[in-house]
C-alpha cells in the first residue's frame, strides 16, 4: 500500500489546486518544506500527493535527525518517478481540464489497460486511471 508520494513542480499551489480538481478530496500546506503543499485524497488509506518547489532534493538526515531539503539549481526539474492513480473523473472531465491547463493529456496503451498521461507543468507525469480503467488494470495484476 502507498499512502503518498512526493514531487517537486514549478508552481506546488497551482498543482495542489489542480490535483484537487481531480481527486476531489482537499489541500493543506506541507510545513516541513517552505512553500509546499499535500493533496490529501479522503479515501481511507489517507492517500496523498506531496509537491515541492521545482529543484527540491531530499537528503538523508546525519544520525538520529529526519530527511533534509534542499535546492539543487542545476537540477532539470524532470524525473522518472510517476504513479498511476484511480480517479473517479471521466476521461472527457481530465481533457478538459489538461487542455484548459496547456498540459499534455494522452491516453496511452500499457499492455492489458490504458491510461491517461496527464502531464503537470508538463514536466511531470501522473497516469490517471478512470473506473474503467482502472477495473482492467486490476483484471491484469490484482491477486485474488
Amino acid at each position: 500500500m502507498i499512502h503518498h508520494y512526493s514531487i517537486a513542480v514549478k508552481d506546488p499551489k497551482h498543482v495542489a489546486t489542480v490535483l484537487n480538481e481531480i481527486f476531489q478530496g482537499h489541500v493543506t500546506k506541507f510545513t516541513p518544506r517552505e512553500h509546499s503543499y499535500m493533496v490529501w485524497m479522503d479515501d481511507a488509506y489517507g492517500s496523498a500527493i506531496e509537491l515541492y518547489p521545482l529543484k527540491t532534493e531530499m537528503l538523508a538526515g546525519e544520525e538520529d535527525k529526519p530527511a533534509k531539503f534542499v535546492s539543487n539549481k542545476s537540477a532539470s526539474g524532470y524525473t522518472a518517478t510517476h504513479a498511476a492513480i484511480s480517479v473517479n473523473l471521466d476521461k472527457e472531465s481530465i481533457f478538459t481540464l489538461g487542455k484548459s491547463l496547456g498540459w499534455r493529456t494522452k491516453e496511452l496503451p500499457r499492455g492489458h489497460f490504458n491510461v491517461i498521461e496527464f502531464w503537470l507543468e508538463n514536466r511531470v507525469m501522473i497516469e490517471l486511471l478512470t473506473p474503467e480503467m482502472a477495473a482492467d488494470y486490476l483484471k491484469a495484476f490484482a491477486k485474488e
